[in-house]
């Protein structure tokens, strides 16, 4: 709600700033807020619908253009109007069996804001409660979705434009005993991704693994548009096909400058800067449960992988960014 925002500028600045008294009732000192415009009583997502459908109102019906529209939502604070909390009964939520008290392992981000947005150790109760507020927030936000499908169908493009839906990143909400994104399970790391639109066959699924830097070549592709050749992603088409040969075999993970891992599909290991080691077998335990890195018989998996996240830590050039240095000056011994 009340959200600083701007008026677009082509200047690219952005230099307006409102003045704000944040706290009236103990000071009258103004501070400066980096906006040139506050909409008051608007939720976010609201606010950018609006300003979608109505540059949607003004575009060509038969020349390209192209759309960007980054909401908020479901970020904390995780607010709505009362019409979508209302739908979702905390009570009814049923909780994943991998939701935790506490993590046991020091990721590097246990205290930090977004692991502060619930009591610790983390009690149900709470937890059905964030997860709820959670809920309604998307529902929200699905709603807005909705508006820009019906704008572009007034406007007579819908059944020439690619929309893709993708979130940057998931939540944990209590699962593993966090509240945050900051760590590699799939719950933060596995996101939404869906196209629809001239080019892209309905109703499939894929497994294909893919980094959302992978958008960009695959809506040229779609587009008709040469791939400039600085574009490190790759074309989906061929898994949107059927053809996996579009995908990744392995993926990098990375969090800061505490945590590295790989993912296969099929497994998945996770390393810690505090010297802790994690391995999934994802296809018997897509929650994440059974830590497989102790047992004798993992042996040969976990050099494997470990051998993937050498060769990929050189590929991305992770040690010459600080937080990739930072990590690997304390996990020296994956080298």
């Amino acid at each position: 709600w009340n959200v600083p925002a701007y008026h677009f500028d082509p200047t690219g600045e952005y230099g307006a700033r409102c003045p704000v008294v944040a706290d009236p009732s103990h000071s009258n000192e103004v501070t400066f807020r980096a906006c040139d415009h506050i909409t008051a009583g608007r939720h976010s997502t609201e606010l950018f619908v609006d300003a979608a459908v109505r540059f949607l109102e003004t575009v060509s019906r038969s020349a390209p253009f192209f759309m960007s529209v980054a909401l908020l939502a479901p970020h904390d604070p995780r607010t709505m109007p009362e019409r979508f909390r209302s739908m979702v009964d905390p009570e009814g939520i049923a909780l994943p069996a991998n939701v935790l008290r506490e993590h046991p392992i020091d990721t590097g981000a246990l205290r930090i804001r977004d692991e502060m947005l619930a009591a610790h150790p983390r009690e149900p109760v709470e937890i059905r409660r964030h997860i709820a507020e959670y809920y309604a927030m998307i529902a929200h936000l699905d709603h807005g979705f909705g508006r820009l499908v019906a704008a572009l169908q007034a406007r007579g493009v819908l059944d020439r434009t690619v929309i893709v839906v993708a979130g940057d990143n998931g939540l944990a909400v209590g699962q593993h005993g966090l509240m945050g994104k900051q760590n590699l399970y799939d719950h933060s790391v596995r996101v939404p991704l869906v196209l629809a639109g001239p080019g892209v066959p309905s109703g499939r699924r894929s497994d294909a693994l893919v980094y959302l830097l992978d958008l960009f070549p695959t809506l040229c592709a779609l587009a008709g548009v040469e791939v400039p050749p600085s574009v490190d992603g790759r074309n989906l088409i061929p898994c949107m096909t059927g053809d996996c040969a579009g995908g990744r075999e392995v993926l990098y993970l990375a969090y800061a400058d505490s945590i590295r891992g790989v993912t296969d599909g099929r497994h998945k290991l996770i390393e810690y800067a505090c010297g802790a080691t994690q391995l999934f077998d994802l296809s018997r335990d897509p929650l994440e449960m059974d830590d497989l890195s102790c047992r004798a018989s993992s042996g040969p998996l976990l050099e494997r992988l470990r051998q993937q996240v050498r060769r990929l830590a050189l590929e991305w050039d992770d040690e010459r960014h600080p937080a990739g240095r930072a990590f690997w000056a304390r996990r020296a011994d994956l080298l």
